[in-house]
């Protein structure tokens, strides 16, 4: 069975989902193909960014999504000689909403879904797994893949992979990336915590060991943090040890820890930072995670993926309009949005290199005095950090073709 769009999209993660609705909003026809059957997945990223609520005030899907359940981080906060030092606080941004949105990823998927299938543009196809590239000569004209009723083949005029860090498409197509050492990997596992009421980020730090606490609303989410090539390891010494490394870190969640069960509730991520030295082919772009791989850490990958995408959309609907899609409106994307992408992986890296690294190696986590000072005596500092992981470099608003008034999701 073969089919044609204009734009075949591959991947329905939060990359893929916003260039999906804004192109559509703009009357691209496109079709994005998601291999699963729904976004039920754990450990996806939850964090949704003050500037990717603002893209949602900005298409009028605010009050759809306010009305799911999420948490606000406000701070995030260390404890050290007795006393809560303040590191990291949205609330001196001058945004409206200064907070992250601690939200299930499957909702803000299924959210933009529906949205963007209220465009008549628009098709989502799920239980669809790309499975390669078609090609005429050098230049890509669209993918294959396995549905429901068997394989078939999508032709497109641009093709866009979104699907992730392993993505098929990037492969295939040739296109290589530059990987960066990364000497630590990430296990989430959750733990049930009926108090978490303030919504901050808690680090927590012991010989050799780093967690990240995310209060959320009726549990902990939790990232521990471990030398790479160690999860073989860690399974082996089993959950009880494990349960007791987390409670002398989170006493307060100690409870918890001691009834965890299996080590097939915590999940290995294997933490990549690499980026393509060039985004795009005859036919095809790599945004987001297939385009680069970022560290876990600030939780801005997910953030970053989104604005590849706005920007996407902004530079290519027009062309794509027109049917007239060129290398180099191809190549406009990642000059809009490589500056950001090379300074947030190089701000994650020297944080691997300066605080991660030596944590892991068992070096005191407190601060030096003199730096507590400062933070003391100038505590709008926190707003500097605060605005690298909220806003980040260069963000993204949405064109004006895309943008809806309150409560007007079809336009």
């Amino acid at each position: 069975m073969s089919e044609t769009t204009t734009c075949a999209i591959i991947g329905g993660g939060p990359a893929g989902m916003v260039l999906g609705l804004l192109l559509a909003r703009a009357g691209v026809e496109v079709t994005l193909l998601e291999k699963h059957g729904d976004f039920l997945r754990d450990f996806r990223g939850d964090t949704v960014h003050p500037t990717t609520l603002r893209l949602l005030d900005e298409l009028g899907l605010w009050e759809r999504f306010a009305a799911l359940p999420f948490s606000e981080v406000r701070k995030a906060t260390f404890d050290t000689a007795g006393r809560s030092v303040t590191y990291l606080d949205f609330e001196r941004l001058r945004l409206p909403r200064p907070y992250i949105a601690m939200v299930p990823q499957w909702d803000l998927l299924n959210l933009l879904a529906e949205a963007a299938q209220a465009e008549p543009t628009f098709t989502l196809r799920m239980k669809t797994e790309a499975t390669g590239l078609l090609r005429d000569g050098d230049r890509v004209v669209g993918v294959r893949y396995q549905g429901p009723d068997g394989p078939g083949e999508l032709r497109a005029e641009l093709t866009v992979a979104c699907d992730g860090r392993w993505s098929m498409a990037r492969q295939e197509a040739g296109l290589r990336a530059h990987d960066y050492p990364v000497k630590f990997d990430v296990w989430w596992f959750k733990l049930p915590y009926e108090n978490s009421t303030e919504f901050s980020l808690l680090p927590r730090f012991g010989p050799g060991k780093a967690l990240v606490v995310i209060p959320r609303q009726g549990y902990f989410q939790i990232a521990y943090l471990g030398p790479k090539g160690a999860d073989a390891a860690l399974r082996e010494r089993g959950i009880e040890a494990f349960g007791r490394d987390v409670a002398a870190l989170v006493p307060e969640a100690a409870e918890s820890a001691a009834a965890l069960t299996s080590m097939d509730d915590v999940k290995h991520l294997d933490v990549k930072v690499n980026r393509l030295r060039r985004w795009h082919t005859d036919g095809l772009l790599c945004i987001g995670d297939a385009a680069h791989a970022m560290s876990p850490l600030g939780g801005v990958g997910i953030n970053l993926a989104v604005q590849d995408a706005v920007a996407a959309a902004t530079i290519l609907a027009e062309p794509l309009l027109r049917h007239r899609i060129t290398d180099r409106d191809l190549a406009a994307v990642r000059r809009r949005r490589l500056l950001p992408t090379v300074v947030t992986q190089t701000v994650q890296r020297v944080l691997h290199r300066m605080l991660v690294g030596p944590l892991l190696g068992g070096k005191d986590p407190t601060p030096p005095a003199a730096l507590l000072a400062v933070v003391d005596k100038l505590p709008w500092l926190s707003m500097l950090p605060a605005y690298f992981v909220g806003v980040g470099v260069r963000p993204e608003h949405a064109p004006a073709f895309a943008r809806r008034g309150p409560g007007n999701t079809s336009g």
